[in-house]
This record gives structure tokens, sequence and C-alpha cells, in this order.
């Protein structure tokens, strides 16, 4: 996690400050909840959050306890007593370190989950607000990089919406299992610790309770966290790959804003790089690099270990301060993004016709020639054309067997890019409702 691709508001989730906010308040709620229930005097509570709620945690003698201590919680909790006093002494009563870690690792991933969910709303507005301008904009379809059929500007974009409406669906149901809190002691028994502190603690930091907590919260819970992360990423990087190529200069249909002053070359004056979205492929891939590592912190020794720890403070921050920044780019990606359909109407007609090879196919067959004998017709005509000699309606009008089956005018109709669109208001239909 780095400045340069860093937001305050995502930031903010991962810093010391917060992280032991959260902790004092899971804490203070379980306290809180223990006096209730008659274990702890209700002063004492009351005292942890007087105290305590306003209380700027000094993070350097926190950091200073912890290297005599080697125990992060255990340093947190002597800072606490320091500025409790007396009444620390009822604070962590049956709780293991685990409860305060996994319970705020968790609120930070909901936390983080919220504002990538928000960031997803932003880049589905933006793509709803280009497609519907280039609905009707034609280009050319590709299939392995080659001119396929003709489609619409407004179409591509039109399933990136829907795309990343389903990685919004997702978002949502990754923010959900990780909703969960777990605050049952040692080994998860609750030995020490009544289960209706953990229902209480749960409820007041908007949680669940863990079903089943072995002293740590279930690590599939995170790995499909973070699978989803990484889906999301691909997600982005699959626009952001299609922008580069629709930016290259023997393509040039669509462009990155380039702003007055902007550089593209330290060498080159005349440079116009797509560096917004070459800077989202890398950082999707430093997204999904998180997966692998989540997924193999499933599998924890027994009730609990540790080795997913240092795991998950690399991941959790670096992983979401990633997507959230990466959603915003593309967001101001798309939403800046010069169209040129000038461009993709000169490189629709590149090929001569050809991308209406389907229909002159279909049309000799639906004539009673056979799939076989019109394919080959089709193609004997095409290839021509593909090595730049001649015009494919000229061709296929001189052709004995294609003018036996299908007239001039026929042949002429059959080259209308119209038909290609006909049911683009279908598919937006069904996109945008």
């Amino acid at each position: 996690m780095i400045p340069r691709y860093s937001r305050p508001e995502m930031t903010r989730i991962w810093e010391p400050q917060t992280r032991f906010r959260i902790w004092f308040e899971i804490e203070a709620h379980a306290a809180d909840a223990m006096a209730e229930l008659g274990i702890v005097p209700k002063a004492a509570a009351a005292k942890i959050w007087e105290t305590g709620r306003d209380a700027v945690f000094d993070v350097a003698r926190i950091d200073a306890i912890e290297a005599e201590t080697k125990h992060d919680v255990i340093a947190f909790l002597t800072h606490l007593s320091e500025i409790v006093g007396p009444e620390a002494r009822f604070v962590h009563q049956g709780m293991t370190s685990s409860d305060v870690l996994d319970t705020c690792f968790n609120v930070q991933l909901v936390r983080a989950a919220d504002l990538l969910i928000a960031d997803v709303d932003s880049l589905l507005a933006a793509l709803k607000n280009r497609a519907i301008e280039h609905r009707d904009t034609i280009c050319i379809g590709r299939s392995h990089g080659i001119h396929a059929e003709p489609t619409t500007f407004g179409v591509k974009l039109a399933y990136a919406f829907a795309e990343f409406q389903r990685c919004r669906g997702r978002l949502v149901a990754a923010r959900l299992e990780v909703s969960t809190c777990a605050i049952s002691g040692a080994v998860g028994t609750f030995a020490n610790i009544d289960p209706r502190v953990e229902e209480y603690v749960a409820k007041k930091l908007g949680l669940s309770p863990e079903p089943v907590s072995t002293q740590v919260i279930p690590r599939d819970r995170h790995a499909m966290y973070f699978s989803v992360l990484a889906v999301v990423a691909s997600s982005i990087e699959r626009l952001a790959t299609e922008i580069r190529h629709l930016q290259r200069t023997e393509v040039l249909e669509v462009e990155e804003y380039f702003s007055p002053g902007q550089k593209g070359s330290s060498a080159m004056p005349h440079k116009r790089n797509p560096v917004l979205t070459e800077n989202l492929t890398g950082l999707a891939r430093l997204v999904r690099s998180a997966a692998v590592p989540a997924l193999e912190n499933v599998a924890l020794w027994h009730e609990r270990d540790i080795s997913h720890s240092s795991v998950e403070r690399g991941i959790g921050p670096d992983a979401t301060v990633h997507l959230d920044f990466a959603l915003q780019r593309l967001t101001g990606v798309i939403s800046k993004l010069l169209v040129y359909p000038e461009n993709m109407k000169r490189n629709l007609d590149r090929l001569g016709g050809l991308v209406h090879s389907q229909r002159i196919l279909l049309a000799l067959t639906q004539k009673g020639m056979s799939r076989e004998q019109s394919y080959a017709a089709v193609q004997r005509n095409a290839m021509p054309v593909w090595r730049g000699e001649g015009n494919f309606l000229d061709l296929l009008m001189a052709d004995k067997m294609v003018s036996t089956h299908l007239s001039v005018d026929e042949l002429k109709s059959l080259f209308d890019l119209g038909y290609h669109t006909k049911h683009v208001e279908t598919i937006f239909a069904r996109v945008f409702g």
C-alpha cells in the first residue's frame, strides 16, 4: 500500500489509530454486556467508556510496549489500562486475543466492502451514461483479435455494465460472508465468557455471531472475500485491456483523455499513451495476488495458529486499497473516454465488406445450396478480398454459382449494417431495464 495508489477514506480504515479504536469498542461493548450480566461492576464498564471513548491512543507507546511483550493485544491492553486506571482489570474478561483481532478484522473488511460497493455504483453510472450515448455507434466486433461482425460501442459498454453489476452482487455477498463476530474465548468453547456477550458485541458492531469459532473465525470466509476482490480486479483488467487495444495507433477507436500539459513520453513528444488502463492492468495483478494466500489461510492447525496473521496484515489493506483506487480510476477513464466514430467506420470498411460473409452464407443455404457448397462459395470470394484483391460484393456478383441463387439486388441488401444492430434495443432493455 503506497500513497500513489491510495485514497484517504479507504486508507483510514487500516490506520493503527482506527484499528485500536475498534479494539477498544470491542472491549468496551464486551464490558457493557458483562456488566448487564452481573459479571463486572456497571461503574467499571461506565468508566471504561468514559475514559476511552474520546481517547487518542498513543501508537508509539503501544509499539514500545509490544517491543517488550512481543504481543500486540497485550501491548494495547497495557496502554488502555494506563488510560482507564484500576477499572481496566475488568477489560478482556474471559476473552482471548483472537476475539479482538478477528472481530476487528471483519469490521475493517465490512467497512472496506461498503466503500468498494459505492465505487462500483459510481462506475456503473458512468458505464450506463456512455453506453446510452453510444448505443447506435457502429463498430467492428472482433474475435481472436480479427474482424468478425459489426456491433456497437454501446453494446461493448453494456456488457461491461452487466459484468460490473455481477461484481456488485459478489461484493455484497462477500460483505455478508465476513460480517461475523467471535467473542468465544480460548478454543471457542465460551468456557470463560457467556455467549450472550458475543451476541451483544455483534449487534453493537453490526455483525452476526459466528456459529462456531475455534478461537478464530473460520478463514474460508476470508478466502471467499479476497477471491471476490480478485474477480472484480479481473473484470477491471478485461475492460482496461479492451480500451488499450482500441487505443492502438492502427485502431484508434477510443482514447484515454489527454489533459492540457500532459506528457506521454520523455523522449517522443508526439506520444499519447494509454497509461491509466495500463496502470489498471498492473493494479489488477496486485489485487489478484491476495487470493491464493487467502485460500491457503483456510487450513490452520487444530483450533488455531497464527500462520494467517502476517498474510492478512498485508493483503487486507493492500487488496482493498488497490481495488478502491482502481475502481475510481476506471470510472474516470470511462467518464472522460474519447470516442472516435469516424475511425470505427473506417476500420469497419477496411475488409471491403467481408464482415457480411455470414449473411451471404445463410442466404445461399436458404436458396437451396448445401452449407458446405455455400461456405466454399463465400470463402473463395472472400480470400482475394482478404489479400486486398478486389471488393467482396463485386466478386460475389461475378461468381456464377452465387449469382444463380442470389440476384444483384438481393446481394446488395445483404450488406446492410442495420441488420447487425436490429436487436441492440433488446440487449439494452435486458441490461438496463
